[in-house]
This record gives C-alpha cells, sequence and structure tokens, in this order.
C-alpha cells in the first residue's frame, strides 16, 4: 500500500528575465510592450517527469545537489504547488515543514500562529488547545510564545514550525532542509521525535543535504538531478552514487578554472621567465611571485594522479595521491634536491617534505626524467589545498620553484574540524556508555 504515488509528474515555471521587466505599469503602456513584458517564453523545468511510489510507514529520502528539484517535489506532495502534468496522489493526512517560517504572520504572536497553524493542519481549537503546552515546550519558547514572531530567530522559527508539524499527528511528515537551521541541542531532539514517528510506521519524506543522516534514518533513497530522478534504492548505494556524480562534477570544474588560469598566466609568463633569468628585484616585486630560479633543473609539467596513475583533482581524505614531476636539466649536476609542500587555504603548511630531509644522497642528474613522490593517505579534511614543488640546491639556493601553483580538493561526508585527519579509535569504560554510530 503506497501513502505517496507520483506519476509522471512535471512542474514548468516561468522565468522572467531583464528584458521583460518593467520599471512601472505607465512606462510598460507608453513603451507598448506590456503584454510582452507579462508573457516571457522563457520557461524553467523544475521537475521533469517523475514516477515515485512511497509505501506507507517508511521514511523516504530525496537526496540532491541545489536547483536538482527536491524543495518543489515536496510542496507538490504537500499540495502547494500544483503539477503542470501528470497526477500525485496521497493517502493521509499531511503535516509539512518545507520552508522556514511558511504560515507564519509576522506581525502577531507565536501564540496566535499556533492557533492558526494548527487549524490549518486540520486540528479544531480544542484540540490546538489541548496540544499547546507540549507544543510550546518541545520548541523551547516559553519565554518568547506571546513575543511577535517577526522578533524570531530563524532557529527559533525552525523549532516552533517544526513543533506544530510533530504534533498534529500526521501520517505522513515532509520534511526539508530546515533542521540545517537548528542548533545543536536542538537537532538531536527533531531527530529523536522522528525515530519515534518510526517506530509508529509513520510515513516520512525527508529532504537533507546531511548524507550521513539521510542514510541512518532512511529505508529508501531518490537522487534527483536536473528535476529528474536519477536512481532510487538502499540508502548507502545511492548516496555512493550521489558522491561519485558530485565528485566527478568537481573534478570537471577544477579542470575548466586550471585551464582559465592557464590561459590568464601565458599572458605574463615571458615578463617572469625574463626576470626570473635576469635574477632582477622585478621578480620580487610584491611578493607575488609564483615561481623563481634560473633553472639550471627545471620542473616543466606538474600532474596530481591517484594511486592507479589516473589524472585528478578531488580526492578522499583515505585516498592516496602521486605528485608527478617531469624534469630536465640543462648540465649535469651533483646536488640537488626535490621537495613538496601542501598548504590549506589559510596559507598554513599542513605538510612539508624533501629528499634530503629524508635522507637521499644526491648523486647526478642530466638531461630529462621525472619525479613521483607518492602519498599513500591524504588524511585531510574536507577544503581546498595548494601544492609547492620545487627542486634546489641542498643549501636552499633554488634552481626551480613553484609556489601555489597546483590545487586539489579533498572531499567528504565525515565532520572533521583543524587540518589533518588523523587516524584514531575511542576507548571507554564499563562507566561510560556511548551507543557507537551505525556504520
Amino acid at each position: 500500500m503506497f501513502a505517496i504515488e507520483l506519476d509522471r509528474v512535471s512542474r514548468v515555471y516561468q522565468k522572467y528575465s531583464a528584458q521583460h521587466r518593467f520599471q512601472t505599469f505607465k512606462s510598460a503602456i507608453v513603451k507598448g510592450d506590456f503584454f510582452r513584458s507579462l508573457k516571457p517564453e522563457e520557461l524553467v523545468t523544475a521537475v521533469d517527469g517523475v514516477s515515485l511510489q512511497v509505501e506507507k510507514g517508511t521514511t523516504f529520502g530525496v537526496i540532491g545537489s541545489n536547483g536538482s528539484g527536491k524543495s518543489t517535489l515536496l510542496k507538490l506532495i504537500a499540495g502547494i504547488a500544483k503539477p503542470t502534468s501528470g497526477t500525485v496522489k496521497v493517502e493521509g493526512k499531511i503535516s509539512a515543514l518545507i520552508e522556514l517560517g511558511a504560515g507564519f504572520h509576522p506581525e502577531i504572536s507565536g501564540r496566535e500562529n499556533v492557533y492558526i497553524n494548527g487549524i490549518m493542519l486540520g486540528l479544531s481549537k480544542k484540540e490546538v488547545q489541548r496540544k499547546f503546552d507540549e507544543i510550546v515546550r518541545f520548541a523551547e519558547l516559553e519565554e518568547f510564545i506571546d513575543a511577535p514572531v517577526k522578533t524570531y530567530s530563524s532557529g527559533m522559527y525552525m523549532r516552533l514550525g517544526f513543533s506544530i508539524a510533530i504534533n498534529v499527528n500526521p501520517e505522513i511528515l515532509l520534511v526539508d532542509e530546515v533542521l540545517a537551521v537548528g542548533d545543536a541541542a536542538f537537532v538531536p531532539k527533531c531527530l529523536d521525535r522522528i525515530d519515534d514517528f518510526r517506530r509508529r510506521a509513520k510515513t516520512i519524506l525527508f529532504v537533507s543535504h546531511d548524507l550521513a543522516t539521510v542514510a541512518k534514518v532512511c529505508d529508501r533513497v531518490a537522487w534527483m538531478k536536473g528535476g529528474r530522478i536519477q536512481m532510487i534504492g538502499d540508502p548507502k548505494r545511492v548516496v555512493d552514487a550521489y558522491l561519485q556524480d558530485v565528485a566527478a562534477a568537481q573534478e570537471e570544474d577544477f579542470k575548466a578554472r586550471k585551464k582559465a588560469a592557464g590561459a590568464a598566466t601565458e599572458k605574463t609568463a615571458g615578463a617572469e621567465e625574463r626576470a626570473a633569468e635576469a635574477g632582477t628585484a622585478e621578480a620580487e616585486a610584491g611578493g607575488r611571485e609564483k615561481r623563481w630560479g634560473k633553472r639550471e633543473v627545471e620542473i616543466r609539467t606538474v600532474t596530481l594522479r591517484d594511486l592507479r596513475g589516473e589524472e585528478k583533482h578531488v580526492f578522499h581524505p583515505e585516498e592516496g595521491m602521486a605528485v608527478e614531476m617531469d624534469v630536465v636539466a640543462r648540465e649535469p649536476l651533483k646536488d640537488f634536491v626535490f621537495g613538496v609542500g601542501i598548504f590549506n587555504s589559510l596559507g598554513t603548511l599542513c605538510y612539508g617534505t624533501n629528499t634530503h630531509l629524508e635522507d637521499f644522497e644526491p648523486v647526478a642528474i642530466g638531461g630529462e626524467g621525472k619525479v613521483v613522490c607518492r602519498v599513500e593517505r591524504l588524511n585531510l579534511v574536507n577544503g581546498t589545498y595548494y601544492l609547492d614543488v620545487a627542486v634546489h640546491r641542498r643549501d636552499g639556493y633554488p634552481y626551480d620553484y613553484h609556489h601555489n601553483l597546483y590545487s586539489f580538493l579533498v572531499s567528504s561526508t565525515l565532520r572533521d574540524e583543524g587540518v589533518a585527519r588523523l587516524p584514531h579509535t575511542w576507548e571507554f569504560s564499563p562507566s561510560v556508555r556511548l551507543k557507537p554510530p551505525e556504520k
């Protein structure tokens, strides 16, 4: 038995561009473009031919990037928006927490809004009165319930909206990304109540960017992209497929930015090289120089790869990375050191090493060659990182130094702080009891 059924549902919106706007009614009449302004040709399809079935008593997750159609889908199911085509069938009383503060009147008090929203959701005035104290207590708004809602913070909006939504005893609960504005103490209460709904075999449709929570609380998950369903199935499988797609998109974005940066760099490369070869003060002007040295040994290209040898710019913390340098020595040398350094976006050195620090003894270098530094496991937290590569003498004299010319992204669902993700475990004595995370 299905609580929610969608059959080839689409929702199309008109998109008004600048050319269709006018300043005033009078100016539109004078210009003679009034009707053209009100009937733009441009359309955007927010939901495109979606078919979906949600069984009664299940918790169903919807994931996807911003603009993928998730919120529009929930509005169609809640009846807030009507489909342009297709059919939506819902069996059971719905309570929706879709937009922060939706349905609240900002000028009146929280108390009055509770009554208005409760009645809008199908309760009688007596039922709202009976549930009122519990709604306010759960929302933790005892001191503010008689203040105008316009004075509430976003977190207070969310707490009151969620409390009303769950206390009207719905058969179907729709929850959008609003939990993202909840404070650290209140969000666990919300998830606790969602777990209670699950135990009572209520139907929940849950939209969130918190993939760990989606994988934990949902029985099935749908991944949306461009208004269409890409995959429906086991939460872990669908989340992994979505993360792979995100990583691929990030990889393409990095390549495009790298190409654009390379085109800009070519315009100044000639001047920089002349300055470096002449050893002039121009090479150091403004402290913005990204490459220096006379290039007795030159690093011609630098390529980032995974440990399988594929070129890559987006990595997971548990992945390894190979920094591959194509080098050439203009004449034979016996004093040389190769080094790498990894910096975060704040300019903090996260890790640096070179062949001299690791007691490699230089013997000889001549002509073309290749140098590869393999990092078996990155163990870095989420963020963008920049790479220094260099070849120099043991006394520090630079042959060729590249400063922050190469970047890569570490992307993960793990929630860490700081710079590095250090391998670790937790141990607790019998008197300290914690429930371990679900795998």
